[in-house]
């Protein structure tokens, strides 16, 4: 372990989904420790944001990783993730398809010209870095997916706001929609830090949407949106995205919080930007304070080491 730490106290908030069941926080949790391992260890916030992150990502329970959602078809995967923190670093990955640790690859890409790297792009530059192929849970998503496509074909929405009717009006993906259906019948994970030199940083990953078009990207590796770092603090968003979006959300709280908002307060007030059927949640770290908010049930874990 490290020695000569500064007095300050590190701190680690994990989340698995905004909606996701509270029976899957012991995941938070173990993801909570394993970035607690590299605070202890005196490496900086993203590496223990990405330790934290890629736990969830490989747990199977969430959707990122392991146990991202198929698409629509029952046959594709699109999953994004990205890197943020105070000493410059930022990345993205976007719709990549064949990654086990898409926040892996998003780390990676922060240290490249870009900051964002999309689909076959991505997938080949994940080669190229020598990150390990995707292991999925193929049996759980097939799950997810009919119970998607059920929920397409009862009257109320299964996107608040959404005529379901538009996936098969708006249908992109290769196998046809009436195929689809026959086939087989939301949500985001992150991860904030405060170091023991009061770095910050914020990690995120999702296996997408459910229900979504082919390509279709959400808040997650979008700056500003489904997460934001800065001198003051780093703030990650789940939920819906094509909501989180408008409201520019994670950079909405943190320039509360530098105008003088308390933590809680900041992430209350983000979540009542939306309406009660938009699912959302936050979380959040600044120099002496952690925090979380959801409207819906969120699995979460919290610590200072």
């Amino acid at each position: 372990m490290g020695t000569n730490l500064p007095d300050r106290k590190a701190a680690v908030v994990t989340h698995g989904g905004a909606g996701n069941s509270k029976r899957n926080e012991d995941g938070c949790v173990g993801a909570a420790r394993a970035a607690a391992v590299r605070l202890g260890d005196n490496e900086p916030a993203l590496a223990a944001a990405i330790a934290a992150v890629s736990h969830l990502e490989d747990d199977g329970r969430f959707n990122a990783g392991r146990g991202a959602d198929l698409g629509l078809d029952g046959v594709t995967l699109e999953c994004c993730a990205s890197v943020m923190d105070t000493d410059g670093a930022l990345g993205a990955a976007v719709c990549v398809r064949n990654v086990r640790n898409p926040v892996q690859l998003a780390a990676a890409i922060a240290r490249t010209p870009h900051w964002a790297l999309a689909g076959e792009g991505a997938d080949r530059f994940a080669r190229l870095m020598g990150l390990p192929e995707a292991e999925h849970d193929v049996e759980h998503a097939r799950e997810m997916n009919r119970k998607t496509l059920q929920a397409l074909g009862r009257p109320e929405p299964a996107m608040p706001g959404v005529d379901n009717r538009a996936f098969p009006e708006f249908w992109n993906y290769a196998l046809p929609w009436h195929e689809a259906m026959r086939r087989y019948g939301c949500g985001t994970v992150g991860a904030v830090v405060r170091d023991h030199q009061g770095r910050f940083a914020v990690a995120t990953s999702t296996g997408g949407s459910a229900p979504a078009l082919l390509g279709r990207v959400g808040d997650t590796p979008i700056v500003g949106c489904g997460f934001y770092c800065g001198p003051l603090g780093a703030i990650g968003a789940t939920g819906i995205g094509e909501a989180i979006v408008r409201q520019l959300l994670a950079r909405t709280v943190y320039d509360w919080i530098a105008a003088g908002r308390p933590l809680q307060e900041a992430l209350d007030a983000g979540i009542a930007l939306f309406d009660q059927d938009t699912d959302v949640g936050l979380i959040g770290v600044t120099a002496d304070r952690h925090g979380s908010a959801s409207n819906r049930r969120m699995p979460v874990a919290a610590l200072e080491c």
